[in-house]
């Protein structure tokens, strides 16, 4: 009896043991197709857990160690046949606890400026002026005028992007409804200067490409994008639309996480999600993407790492770096301009215009990102400090209204965005959000004064208030100036005068059958 029922409880055993291995078994198999399955969320996981743990790396290897040595110092009292004090083991509790809090507010603060140091390692500070850029019309000028060239469409506006490539404003529409893409594209002109209003609207295919950012379940663009590449994630605002051949594509710059105690982002390709089939494409050569395709929001990143351009005790007390100019014209839409660059070859940079951190408010430099980089690692940022310097954007708007009150601003017309355009030169568009009719450019201040001169929208030289000494601006007003003294000492026709004594007879009674014939022409035409 006793061997029947010892076989029975190990048999009994075995079978529990089999069972619980199966549970597990099963459990895990689930829990791991569960994981592949949901790659977009766990992707978000992985994203947010991998900069929590370089926020808490620090303090949770001390206290791994604490652990540790307080293990071993049991281990060793016990072989040595001494009883273990609770009282010891509390106290080294505290004190890890203790010195565990001050390394995590230490951590906190200078893992954040070393965090800035790495988006600053592949920037330079030079004196050079900025390259040539070519001005384009407001970023708010092109949002306002994308909603009266819609139509009938009934989505709402998702997104405007500046396409310079095309030197076009790109508009993207929702459509309307939870499981719902996206609408139509919108590529139109804006110009600064000229009549030009041409558009081309692509349709999405709402049946075959359903999907859009922040969708609803499989219409989560964002879900198919990280099912067909894990652990790269995506700003919306960087996402934008263009139009090819009438088909829409929609541009999702990627990013990626790299770093254990620092986490940086850096670039990772781009996602092209065609709005006619719905096919999505993950491309790493980024140079035939039809448009910006570094992602604006790692720009941004990189031109607030400035603040670190100098030591910890400068990061510290914010004696270093530079701000994105917020006042002003440039309120809201402060940062990042979107500009091409005037010699032709196609580059294009994200240009912001700096002010030394504190209460200065004077522009002071310009950075500038490509928009366009090779290769997973940051684009090479650059910061030109400007001589002369500028006043600041709130400062240029109220000496606009001043020196040129004839012209602005009444009605609807307004100063929109002090842009950078090139060496120490800087562009304000005025008009209304429906039409540009001037820009006033400025090259800094000299001799205390700030340069600035009023031209027409295309760029045609009206007057300026002052004209920076050696400027194009100068030699163009004194050119004419001399033009219009030489006409004023040329001898004039007396006939051009209207002097008829000159005339002879002949000449006279000429004249007089042309105002006769002239007269009876207008009355018998009434």
């Amino acid at each position: 009896m006793e061997n029947r029922s010892g076989t029975w409880m190990r048999r009994r055993a075995g079978a529990l043991m089999g069972g619980r291995v199966l549970r597990w078994g099963l459990g895990i198999a689930v829990a791991g197709f569960l994981f592949w399955y949901g790659s977009y969320y766990t992707t978000i996981l992985v994203w947010e857990l991998r900069k929590i743990f370089a926020w808490l790396a620090l303090p949770l290897l001390f206290l791994a160690g604490v652990v540790g040595v307080s293990l071993l110092v049991r281990w060793r009292r016990r072989r040595a046949g001494h009883t273990v004090g609770m009282e010891h083991a509390g106290a080294l509790g505290c004190l890890g606890a203790v010195v565990g809090l001050g390394l995590a507010a230490v951590w906190l603060v200078y893992g954040a400026y070393l965090q800035d140091r790495a988006y600053m390692a592949d920037a330079t500070v030079v004196s050079d002026p900025v390259p040539a850029l070519t001005a384009r019309a407001p970023y708010v000028v092109g949002k306002a005028q994308a909603a009266p060239h819609l139509g009938d469409v009934t989505g709402e506006i998702a997104d405007i992007t500046y396409l310079p490539d095309s030197d076009r404003f790109a508009t993207l529409v929702e459509r309307r409804g939870w499981l719902a893409g996206y609408e139509v594209g919108l590529v139109q002109d804006v110009p600064l200067g000229g009549s030009s209003r041409s558009q081309e609207r692509c349709a999405f295919d709402v049946s075959a490409a359903d999907a859009r950012i922040s969708g609803w379940f499989s219409h989560n663009l964002g879900r198919k994008i990280s099912a067909k590449k894990r652990w790269v994630r995506f700003e919306a605002d960087d996402a934008y639309v263009t139009c090819s051949a009438g088909t829409p594509v929609v541009v999702v710059p990627l990013k990626r996480q790299t770093g254990l105690f620092v986490v940086t982002e850096r670039p990772a390709g781009a996602a092209l999600y065609d709005g006619r089939t719905g096919k999505l494409t993950i491309t790493d050569d980024t140079s035939a993407v039809p448009g910006p395709s570094y992602p604006i929001s790692l720009a941004a990143r990189q031109r607030e790492g400035t603040a670190a351009v100098g030591g910890f005790s400068d990061w510290w007390f914010e004696r270093s770096g530079w701000d994105a100019s917020e006042d002003g014209a440039n309120e809201g839409n402060e940062s990042e301009f979107t500009l091409r660059y005037r010699d032709g070859d196609g580059g294009s940079a994200y240009v912001t215009p700096l002010t030394p951190q504190g209460e200065a408010s004077s522009v002071v430099a310009v950075s500038t990102v490509p928009t366009r980089h090779r290769g997973g690692g940051l684009a090479p940022m650059t910061i030109h400090r400007l001589d002369p310097t500028w006043s600041s954007p709130k400062a240029l708007v109220a000496l606009i209204k001043a020196e040129y009150r004839d012209v602005c601003c009444y009605n609807d017309d307004e100063v929109f965005e002090v842009t950078p355009t090139g060496g120490s030169t800087w562009t304000a568009t005025v008009g209304s959000e429906q039409n540009i009719r001037y820009r006033v450019e400025g090259r800094g201040l000299f001799a205390g004064r700030e340069a600035t001169c009023l031209k027409a929208a295309d760029g045609a030289l009206i007057r300026c208030a002052y004209a920076a000494p050696g400027s194009p601006e100068e030699q163009e007003l004194r050119r004419r100036e001399q033009q219009k003294q030489q006409e004023a000492a040329r001898p004039k026709n007396p006939r051009e005068a209207g002097d008829l004594t000159q005339y002879t007879n002949e000449e006279l009674a000429e004249l007089q059958k042309q105002v006769s014939d002239e007269m009876v022409r207008r009355l018998k035409s009434g």
